[in-house]
């Protein structure tokens, strides 16, 4: 076939196994048979071969598995990936509807209820259409390349059914029955089980070599649609599911509308009762507030949406017997009791310990050594004790009493007055020491590859490090004193510390380990501070004025800077040549709107909440959460609130969403 008549034979089969592969996997309704998809495919792929400049990037050829990458490269979400807060019973559920209640001011308003998916979380980008890339989570800034194997699950479109650029978030997972062939097949091959199907979908889009990913037969729910190419108006969340059905994306058949609590609570029975006949795994019902607008009043917190919840499922529960009962002392000093168990087999894993939380909850809960006990996973990921089973007593458990001193240093411990905690003050605590070393080069700190939890413990006890300022001046013929330690291991931790030190900003306040900032806090305060220095200088009022950030988070802060301890090992660390500065945004050094400080008030009609703050970032700009002096000036849309009525008492000069349109361009 000659190539123009082979051009114009691909672009039918292009679109036939395109429109085929929309109805049998998104649809679930095929029209053609397995046998005759195949032939066409099969005709595909080799006149592809025979003019490779012809392959286009939406080519269903690309669904089999192209080249392995080196490794996986590092992206930026448009729109931040924020986790859900979960709670575990119609009662905690009742709780959340009431905070809504109370924040909205509104006695009524719907909520659309979506089972929860466990799979791998995903971000999907598409350009006019055209699917780009994709990525994991990761810290929900900064997620993982993984579009070579997203490429390989059949029913995501590579081009939608509107030329739209917008961001797209989905679940990737892999049907039961897929799951169990996978590890029937890795028995065979005397490879390692996966020990549930989230493990088997996570592993396969974390793969090098898209083939692999390809074999796994994956699939995906997508439930949120972030547009940054504005061409439908969408008032709520439902009305963006059924969008996104149009654009050709599969949408979960079980989603449903509901009109309040216990419209909510019965969807979640019910689905908790057909979990098991699911083709797919669940774990709980996420709950979301429908109209968007209330959505973007709500807002975030720093690390999850205020109008959004997970509710979970019982978790899976087993029976075993205390062996004993620890405690061990975190790297903020406090005291936690652990239940040393006889293994147990739980939702796919062998647990060993469980948290007891704390001296009320053992006492509560009467837990005592020898005892036989409930255990479950709570929402499928932590250990806990249940409950105890006292009739099985045989009078020869032990009471466990807490200890007075710090089982590592020996300094009394104390309970803060609004804290059920017990804490370890001592700033020198050796337990407290190693944890915040092990949390400094864990991977959302500095991501110090190759020091771990064996390695900080020696680093300490051998004297080497005493914090973490310590660790950059480490030198070869130390470390090839320690115990496993070789000329190439010795070296590899040098690089990686050397490495560390060019890391931005944020990365260094969450390896600090000051208490209630995560990674998303760390984002906000490095972005808004720009240096360690300036951040370290802050008042609380000034950390408090930044959207997200809360007075329980900037107390912490204020307090973590004020600390000694805390000033030596700035001066360590800037010796060291560590960096102290946040890396400008992109288009932030010469955008239009460098080094201006802006406040949002108000509905905007082009862009949502998110979308301008992402703009004005793009564009050089910073957006605070209230008037000041030093705003420069203030966005308004429909209905703003106080703050631009203190905007005009202050004389700080008011855009409309015209005008900032006007000041961009």
């Amino acid at each position: 076939m000659k190539k123009k008549a082979a051009a114009r034979r691909l672009k039918e089969l292009r679109e036939q196994v395109t429109e085929h592969n929309y109805y049998y996997h998104v649809l679930d309704a095929p029209r053609i048979s397995d046998a005759e998809f195949d032939l066409m495919l099969k005709e595909l792929l080799q006149l592809e071969k025979l003019y490779p400049d012809l392959v286009t990037f939406d080519s269903p050829s690309r669904r089999v598995g192209g080249t392995p990458i080196a490794a996986f490269r590092q992206v930026r979400h448009i729109v931040p990936m924020l986790s859900l807060e979960n709670v575990f019973s119609e009662n905690e559920l009742g709780d959340f509807y009431r905070r809504l209640e109370k924040n909205l001011s509104l006695e009524h308003f719907s909520l659309v209820a979506e089972p929860k998916i466990d799979g791998l979380a995903v971000s999907l980008y598409y350009e006019n259409g055209v699917f780009q890339r994709g990525a994991t989570r990761g810290d929900g800034s900064m997620g993982e390349d993984v579009t070579h194997n997203l490429l390989t699950v059949w029913s995501l479109p590579l081009r939608l059914q509107e030329s739209i650029t917008a961001e797209i978030r989905g679940e990737v997972f892999i049907h039961r029955e897929d799951f169990l062939k996978l590890n029937e097949q890795r028995k065979t091959r005397g490879l390692s089980l996966f020990a549930n199907a989230r493990n088997a979908a996570a592993g396969s889009i974390r793969q090098l070599d898209p083939k692999i990913a390809a074999q796994r037969s994956l699939d995906i729910f997508v439930f949120s649609l972030n547009e940054i190419s504005k061409t439908k108006h969408l008032p709520t969340h439902w009305d963006m599911l059924q969008y996104l059905k149009e654009l050709g994306f599969r949408v979960n058949p079980l989603v449903s509308l509901v009109e309040n609590p216990e419209q909510a609570a019965d969807f979640y029975r019910s689905l908790e009762l057909k979990r098991r006949e699911l083709p797919y795994e669940i774990d709980g019902v996420v709950l979301k507030v429908n109209e968007l607008t209330l959505q973007q009043k709500l807002g975030s917190t720093s690390r999850a949406p205020r109008w959004a919840v997970a509710l979970k499922f019982t978790s899976e529960e087993g029976i075993t017997r205390v062996k004993g009962i620890e405690v061990n002392v975190g790297r903020t000093g406090a005291v936690t009791p652990v239940a040393i168990l006889e293994p147990v087999l739980l939702a796919g894993s062998v647990v060993k310990r469980a948290s007891l939380h704390n001296e009320d909850v053992l006492r509560e809960k009467e837990v005592m050594i020898g005892d036989e006990v409930v255990v479950h996973k709570a929402g499928d990921i932590i250990p806990e004790v249940v409950k105890v089973n006292k009739e099985k007593r045989t009078g020869r458990e032990l009471d466990f009493v807490m200890p007075e001193q710090c089982p590592s240093c020996g300094k009394e411990l104390k309970r803060l007055t609004d804290e059920v905690a017990l804490r370890c003050f001592n700033p020198t605590c050796p337990a407290q020491l190693i944890e915040r070393i092990i949390h400094f080069a864990s991977k959302g700190g500095m991501d110090i590859s190759g020091l771990g939890e064996s390695l900080s413990r020696q680093l300490y006890e051998s004297g080497l490090v005493k914090d973490v300022g310590d660790l950059y001046y480490l030198n070869r013929e130390e470390l090839l004193k320690l115990e496993r330690m070789g000329e190439k291991s010795a070296g590899n931790l040098l690089e990686a510390l050397h490495r560390s030190k060019k890391n931005p900003l944020h990365k260094l306040v969450v390896a600090l380990g000051i208490r209630f900032v995560g990674e998303r806090a760390a984002r906000l305060l490095a972005a808004h501070f720009k240096s360690l220095t300036k951040l370290a200088a802050a008042t609380t009022e000034e950390i408090t004025g930044l959207d997200e950030i809360g007075p329980k988070i900037a107390s912490s802060v204020r307090e973590f800077f004020e600390q000694e301890e805390t000033g030596e090992i700035m001066d360590k660390l800037e010796k060291a040549g560590v960096n102290f500065y946040e890396e400008p945004e992109r288009g932030e050094e010469d955008g239009p709107l460098k080094g201006c400080t802006i406040v949002l008030t108000g509905t905007l009609d082009g862009y949502t909440r998110q979308e301008a703050k992402e703009l004005i970032e793009a564009k050089g700009g910073k957006v605070v959460g209230s008037v000041s002096k030093n705003t420069d000036f203030v966005l308004t849309g429909e209905a703003p609130g106080s703050k631009l009525q203190k905007a005009q008492e202050l004389g700080i000069k008011i855009l409309r969403e015209d005008d900032f349109i006007q000041l961009i361009s």
